[in-house]
């Protein structure tokens, strides 16, 4: 057994050797090691780890998404009557040698997106409405003088525009793909505290029938929103432009966890618009219409509720010129379905003003079709 040892033993240091002096001497004669395989790294649209604390961040959509949103402050000239020099008693008191109408001035703040490199930032209507002076401050510290380019009150949006070089801008996300749940951030300048972040997740989509406005598809959200947000961006966790914050549900003007985004795909059509024709054009039909309900269906022998009852026709109006008449159920606009009023104002907004479309009734127990020349919408106006 010893023998044996002994004989392992100078084997090994024999070969130990004879591995050394070939690789010391021709260490291509070895075998080539193998390389470990190459790591792919794939890119997710999850929140990154915090380097400091391990915490999940979206401060890449934060940091891409804050450069181009703006504070807006504005100032208009509004005059001031006392109620007591409506009183001829007290005007005779002082021999009417007071005006009557005082000038007074007074300021307002909002926030605004800057949407391309020409110097267009999308705000709410009611942000700029009726304003003398509009100054824009950018996140770099920059301000200007901006001009307002136009409004559309009936999406409470508006464009206005700066003359600066080097301009951020932000990018337009689909919306059509937003799901109850996603994780937004909502960035302004709430009560004029400076440029704020919040998070928050969506919490219903395609909200209507609110009083709003006039066309409604609100994104709703928990993200604060608060005064002074008005105007600003909703983003996804990309940093990409989801939509507009343009109102709150609250009982004391702070937020309560309700708040409302017009969605990024509506902002770009009016905006387009607007920076196109300088307003927004859209079909008006000039009827008053009301939802068709369970009762009113069996009223009228309808098989089931749906369609817009036409309430009022106005006179003049493409409706009144095309025949319709009150106690009309209109079914289809085009030959599309309609579900309900807020589908049917939709559909004709749609709508280019001279276009000639089918209007499909239900007129005292059958189905008709009437040609309509569509015409345009007036400003504030019922459909």
């Amino acid at each position: 057994m010893k023998k044996l040892w002994l004989i392992f033993a100078q084997t090994t240091t024999v070969g130990l050797a004879v591995w050394f002096l070939i690789a010391l001497l021709h260490p291509d004669w070895l075998p080539k090691r193998t390389e470990p395989p190459e790591v792919v790294v794939v890119q997710s649209s999850e929140p990154k780890a915090s380097p400091a604390s391990g915490v999940p961040s979206y401060r890449d959509a934060a940091r891409r998404a804050m450069p181009a949103v703006v504070n807006i402050y504005t100032a208009k000239e509004t005059k001031f009557t006392h109620p007591l020099l409506n009183d001829p008693a007290f005007r005779r008191f002082f021999d009417d040698r007071l005006d009557g109408d005082e000038a007074q001035r007074t300021s307002s703040l909002g926030s605004g997106v800057i949407v391309s490199a020409e110097g267009y930032i999308v705000t709410n209507n009611h942000v700029v409405e009726s304003a003398d002076e509009i100054e824009v401050a950018l996140a770099d510290g920059r301000t200007a003088e901006a001009r307002l380019i136009g409004t559309d009150p009936e999406t409470d949006l508006a464009v206005i525009r700066v003359e600066l070089p080097n301009l951020p801008t932000v990018t337009f996300a689909d919306d059509t793909r937003t799901e109850i749940g996603d994780v937004v951030l909502a960035i302004g300048n709430p009560f004029g505290v400076g440029q704020t972040v919040t998070m928050g997740i969506v919490s219903a989509t395609k909200r209507t029938q609110l009083g709003i406005n006039t066309f409604e598809n609100f994104i709703q959200t928990d993200a604060a929103i608060n005064p002074g947000n008005s105007g600003g961006a909703l983003i996804d966790t990309r940093g990409n432009l989801l939509g507009i914050n343009t109102a709150i549900y609250s009982r004391t003007g702070g937020s309560l966890g309700i708040g409302f985004a017009i969605p990024a795909s509506s902002v770009k059509q009016v905006m387009d618009a607007i920076i196109k024709d300088g307003s927004v054009v859209r079909g008006w039909l000039g009827v008053e219409p009301q939802d068709v309900t369970a009762e009113l269906a069996s009223s009228f022998k309808l098989k089931e509720a749906r369609g817009a009852l036409v309430a009022g026709v106005v006179r003049g109006s493409p409706a009144d010129k095309g025949g319709l008449k009150p106690g009309d159920i209109v079914l289809a606009i085009g030959g599309q379905d309609v579900g309900n009023t807020l589908t049917m104002l939709n559909l004709i907004a749609a709508l280019q003003p001279d276009q000639q479309v089918d209007v499909r009734l239900f007129r005292d127990g059958r189905e008709i079709t009437v040609p309509v020349k569509i015409g345009k919408r007036p400003a504030f106006r019922q459909p």
